[in-house]
């Protein structure tokens, strides 16, 4: 891809990622719980998207991912996916987990499988997504890190 995205960290009570968030339909009752990180990912001035990750020990949640409506189509998505992995990466993990109801086909695209719930980690299993907020019909997918 020709562009490199920018990333800022920001608050969980950040009005424009929870109403990014919200508006696709996304969980946004835990963001500003403890132990969460969110990003901005912007182009120059202009937001592209945003998403954020959970951090424990070696394993990391990717969650609240998302491309604004209007940038969609461009391949934001799999940038700003691949940064949250990197920043996980610098963090100390070598596992990515993540729940999706509808993008396991893109995730997939970007080294994702599907597992069994009884397959991942306790940490991530007690997680407010996995436990409550996330549908229990949500595909749960790893990754190794790095790829």
């Amino acid at each position: 891809m020709g562009f490199e995205l920018n990333q800022q960290a920001l608050e969980g009570h950040d009005d424009r990622l929870r109403g990014a968030l919200a508006g696709a339909g996304l969980p946004v009752d835990d963001l500003t719980d403890a132990g969460r990180s969110f990003y901005r990912f912007s182009r120059g001035a202009e937001t592209v998207g945003f998403g954020g990750l959970e951090l424990y020990g070696e394993t990391v949640l990717l969650r609240s991912i998302v491309v604004l409506s209007d940038q969609q189509g461009f391949g934001f998505g799999h940038a700003i996916t691949l940064g949250l992995l990197d920043q996980a990466q610098r963090k100390g993990a070598t596992a990515a987990y993540l729940l999706t109801e509808t993008a396991a086909p893109f995730f997939q695209s970007l080294g994702f499988r599907p597992i069994a719930r009884d397959e991942a980690p306790t940490e991530i299993l007690t997680t407010r997504q996995a436990a409550s907020l996330c549908p229990a019909s949500a595909a749960l997918m790893v990754r190794s890190l790095p790829a």
